[in-house]
């Protein structure tokens, strides 16, 4: 992993407290990972410059305690803990969660530090090592620029490449710039990268690029079309010209050119990884209920207004597609998904348990999320994992709401958004009829008079 000092972290995070961009942006622009930006800002807010100095902790089984209890009473999400705490990995929390649940405070006990196994073999191997004293001032120097080659490779080859071993061309770049200060046998050996690879790699690299025509090309057809056009339709439009190319290679060109087409944004996705405990798939498609409060379904939703983002979080009752509660953002915070919980919770009988379905969203997979339903004993269902199908009928309400209102309207701030999501989802509820609740909104219908 590259090191920073505080230094560069404290120029990055004033850049972004400045405004203008975004942490994707600052991160593209650094070659840093987007979330270590994002925590470098978190951490300098909450402990200013001493957020941003390097710690290295030994954690005792009752601070991990303490601030798992203060995440959970608190409902903050590992970032945020992260940073009120000023713990360098927020993965680190999960892991102190699962120990927990599965063995107490036991479980959270430091374990030992070091490998004194290997220390004691290498202590036994130092008797019979030759003596630095008897050792030629030429075999030390040749083990010190050796050494000194091996660490100049590394420190490279890791500012190139995420992975530890580096693929062959990245290899080749770091031989090439190294070549002029070590020889080219021992870095080779050391990068164990055969010869003729070396030099396959250089005439590559010497060739030039030579998708300069097609990228040309792309980039005209994208800009004639002000970005309505993706990767298929350029495809199409290059054939035209008569240059004979694959769809896969002009999208791979594209995403290298920075360019996506602007009709369809990328839709938000929740899915962070395996955070938390995942709920079974207990809905399994049964979108139909036979009374209110009986079957819910939740998800989030992300819109873009005049470059700020809104993100929407409703609950949809499955007997009459009514809107039960929702809850709007700037940003998809775990407070987003628990206040809009917390105001459908509010709105149910002592009776009522509704089971709740959601995807895997990571919001939904938090030990505060999933505490709230089990408090009031609510069953919580999930679907499965890439399969949008499985919350259908979440997806269809989102569709419906983008179509009549969000691409109908023009919206010169989010706060005329706001406002408008909380208009549109009072007609939905109370004036939108439906032809399967028998021409009726979803309020008329479930409060219509039962059959004698």
């Amino acid at each position: 992993m590259t090191k920073y000092d505080e230094k560069f972290k404290l120029a990055v995070v004033q850049q972004y407290l400045r405004g203008g961009a975004g942490y994707r942006t600052i991160a593209q622009e650094h070659r840093v990972a987007y979330g270590m930006v994002r925590r470098w800002v978190e951490s300098f807010r909450a402990h200013g410059v001493g957020g941003l100095k390097k710690k290295f902790s030994h954690y005792s089984a009752e601070f991990k305690l303490s601030v798992l209890r203060h995440m959970w009473e608190n409902e903050l999400s590992y970032g945020q803990t992260a940073a009120q705490f000023n713990i360098r990995n927020p993965g680190i929390l999960a892991a102190w969660g699962r120990s927990y649940e599965n063995g107490g405070l036991d479980a959270l006990q430091p374990g030992q530090r070091g490998k004194p196994s290997k220390m004691a073999t290498a202590t036994e191997k130092t008797e019979d090592s030759p003596n630095d004293d008897t050792r030629t001032r030429e075999e030390l120097l040749a083990e010190v620029n050796h050494l000194r080659m091996e660490v100049a490779y590394l420190k490279k080859l890791r500012a190139l490449s995420s992975t530890a071993e580096g693929d062959s061309r990245q290899k080749a770049q770091v031989v090439q710039e190294l070549r002029q200060q070590y020889p080219i046998a021992g870095l080779l050996k050391l990068a164990k990268l055969p010869r003729s690879t070396f030099y396959y790699q250089q005439k590559v690299l010497q060739g030039g690029d030579k998708h300069a025509q097609v990228k040309e090309q792309i980039k005209t057809i994208f800009n004639r079309h002000q970005g309505r056009y993706g990767y298929r339709r350029v495809t199409a439009a290059v054939r035209q010209l008569g240059l004979l190319v694959n769809h896969k290679k002009v999208q791979r060109l594209m995403g290298t050119l920075g360019l996506k087409s602007l009709v369809r944004p990328k839709k938000y996705r929740s899915f962070r990884g395996e955070v938390g405990r995942a709920a079974s798939n207990e809905l399994n498609r049964q979108f139909q209920a036979d009374a209110a409060n009986q079957k819910w379904v939740t998800d989030v939703t992300e819109f873009n207004v005049a470059g700020r983002k809104l993100y929407l979080s409703p609950v949809l009752d499955l007997y009459n597609g009514e809107i039960v509660a929702f809850e709007t953002a700037e940003r998809p915070k775990f407070e987003l998904v628990s206040s809009m919980l917390k105001q459908a919770l509010a709105k149910l009988g002592p009776n009522d348990k509704p089971m709740l379905h959601s995807d895997q969203g990571w919001q939904y997979r938090m030990p505060a999320y999933q505490r709230q339903l089990h408090q009031r004993e609510l069953v919580q269902s999930m679907s499965r994992k890439g399969n949008c199908l499985d919350n259908a009928a979440m997806e269809s309400f989102f569709a419906v709401l983008k179509t009549e209102f969000f691409y109908l309207n023009k919206f010169n701030s989010v706060e005329e958004l706001r406002a408008g999501l909380k208009r549109y989802i009072h007609y939905y509820n109370h004036d939108r009829i439906k032809l399967k609740l028998k021409g009726l909104s979803p309020v008329q219908f479930r409060t219509q008079p039962l059959a004698a």
